[in-house]
């Protein structure tokens, strides 16, 4: 049960890829399960840290989500920096496929990212669609 707990964003992943097949829910159920996705992998799912160390490799300490360092101070730091300054995005992306794991995450937050603005659209299509 505990597993569970910690992994529940893959499920709500393959119950959010399961309704977009099957287009048996709304865009509205679409757009709380896209950013439920969204927000799992890039604050809570179990990743490695892959800050850069000093002698240039990257950190295997555990870590939770991607935009999120291990308990080091400096690698928090550093991978919020990474995110935010364009010149550091080559090495950020570098920790991002790292491993098997990194890369299913990854592809999860794009698709979760992905789906939340095709719902939208959706949505806000549908209702201008109503109005016409």
């Amino acid at each position: 049960m505990k597993d569970l707990g910690r992994y529940w964003g893959y499920l709500a992943f393959i119950i959010l890829v399961t309704a977009w097949w099957t287009r048996s829910v709304g865009p509205v159920a679409l757009l709380v399960l896209s950013i439920l996705v969204t927000g799992f992998f890039l604050f809570q799912a179990p990743v490695w840290c892959c800050a850069v160390n000093r002698d240039g490799t990257l950190c295997r300490n555990n870590s939770t989500g991607l935009l999120l360092g291990c308990s080091k101070r400096q690698h928090k730091w550093q991978k919020l920096r990474m995110t935010i300054v364009p010149n550091a995005w080559r090495q950020m992306n570098r920790g991002l496929w790292a491993s098997p794991r990194e890369g299913l995450t990854t592809l999860g937050a794009i698709v979760g990212m992905l789906s939340a603005v095709a719902a939208t659209a959706i949505s806000v299509a549908g209702q201008f669609a109503g109005k016409a």
